[in-house]
């Protein structure tokens, strides 16, 4: 069963409304609204909140539910995200450089140098989506 249907069966059953569990974990009513239909996974803290709440384990919660387990994995890798991040920086560094020296050395080659200008802001782009992923 997923996390979704198990949630709400459990606030069925502990006789409590998406609100009550909203403010007793301080979410919005719309964040348990949608961990129950599933548009959305709650973090770590708030499973661990919501099986206090619900007196139901964690293990209950959790299993037989992959995209979850997939979903907390990923964000709680703390060193994958790292790499990532390390990655994109030293991607951003290359590209920069590579611009650098690539205007000092043929200034007249509009194309390529528009090829690396490009290739620089994209890579900037995925840069700032890890900064942002990560906070």
């Amino acid at each position: 069963m997923e996390i979704g249907k198990k949630l709400k069966s459990a606030r069925l059953k502990a006789e409590l409304t998406q609100e009550s569990v909203a403010d007793k974990i301080q979410v919005s009513r719309q964040t348990i609204s949608n961990w129950e239909n599933a548009r959305s996974y709650p973090d770590i803290v708030s499973i661990v909140h919501l099986s206090n709440l619900y007196n139901i384990s964690l293990d209950e919660l959790l299993k037989e539910d992959r995209n979850m387990l997939e979903h907390l994995e990923e964000s709680t890798n703390v060193v994958k995200s790292n790499k990532k991040l390390i990655a994109a920086i030293t991607i951003n560094i290359v590209l920069l450089l590579i611009l650098i020296l690539s205007y000092s050395v043929v200034p007249e080659n509009i194309i390529f140098l528009t090829f690396v200008f490009v290739l620089a802001i994209m890579s900037f782009s995925i840069l700032l989506y890890q900064i942002i992923k990560k906070i």
